[in-house]
């Protein structure tokens, strides 16, 4: 979703990527965020008012936004190597991603792997199926943009009559919620050895099955774990507080794992 408000989001100086709205640099841990489709850093850096013992980055991607006059990338991998050679993750990190972002975010922390990065303290996913599953919804980048809008409307939830029926506006939501939906509907999972980092999978209960949740099990050696909440797809939103309660505890209990391990490994 384009940010209709961007003085509430603040980038770090040293990249147009990340977003934060209260810096917080003695923070136990700092928590980047991938955007679903079409969705701004805008969104996710608010949750920093409520989670105030962790530095929240939004990832922002080119297309939108201040970045509205750059090309937005079509192929995840492409996206993911910018990612990773454009942004300085400062560990202690975890990271969180929804539905695309979700994809992003296994993928981004597979290539810190592969490089030889940091690795985060977690990886918490949200609605979105494992990514070995083949999807089976249709595609909807290719729908012409009559039939694109009403989907691309219904995902931003309500919007003031100005916007909704400002032609320019319209234009920049199909842009980049076009380009999204490629990226996700072309993704295709390449086989490799699974991370060693903790993942969650969050999730509302109207959305993806039980099973195809649980089948991110495979991606892991570390601790897996689930949760869901009521709603839909969105349910973030609706279920916002409760989602950010269990994004702290989650994150305090790993915190509480690592320094234990850097103990043991001390001693």
């Amino acid at each position: 979703m384009v940010d209709s408000n961007p003085g509430i989001p603040r980038q770090d100086a040293g990249s147009a990527w990340l977003a934060c709205r209260q810096r917080r640099p003695d923070a136990a841990v700092r928590l980047y965020c991938f955007p679903h489709a079409g969705g701004s850093p805008g969104e996710y850096v608010r949750w920093s008012d409520s989670l105030p013992g962790i530095e929240v980055w939004g990832v922002h991607l080119p297309g939108r936004g201040p970045r509205v006059a750059e090309e937005p990338y079509l192929r995840v991998d492409a996206l993911v190597q910018a990612i990773v050679a454009s942004v300085a993750f400062r560990p202690p990190f975890a990271l969180f991603g929804h539905s695309l972002g979700a994809v992003v975010a296994f993928e981004t922390a597979r290539a810190l792997r592969d490089r030889g990065g940091p690795r985060p303290e977690a990886l918490i996913l949200s609605g979105y199926h494992a990514p070995h599953v083949p999807s089976t919804t249709p595609d909807v980048h290719r729908l012409p943009d009559e039939q694109l809008w009403p989907i691309v409307a219904r995902q931003l939830g309500e919007l003031s009559p100005e916007l909704h029926d400002d032609p320019d506006f319209r234009q920049l939501l199909l842009a980049c919620h076009r380009a999204d939906f490629e990226m996700i509907e072309t993704y295709r999972y390449a086989e490799g050895p699974p991370l060693s980092v903790p993942l969650t999978v969050v999730a509302g209960t109207e959305d993806y099955s039980e099973d195809l949740l649980k089948a991110w099990r495979r991606h892991t050696t570390g601790p897996f774990a689930m949760q869901l909440f009521t709603g839909d797809h969105f349910y973030l939103r609706k279920q916002r507080d409760g989602l950010l309660r269990f994004v702290t505890s989650t994150l305090a209990n790993r915190s509480h794992a690592s320094m234990a391990g850097s103990l043991r490994t001390a001693g």
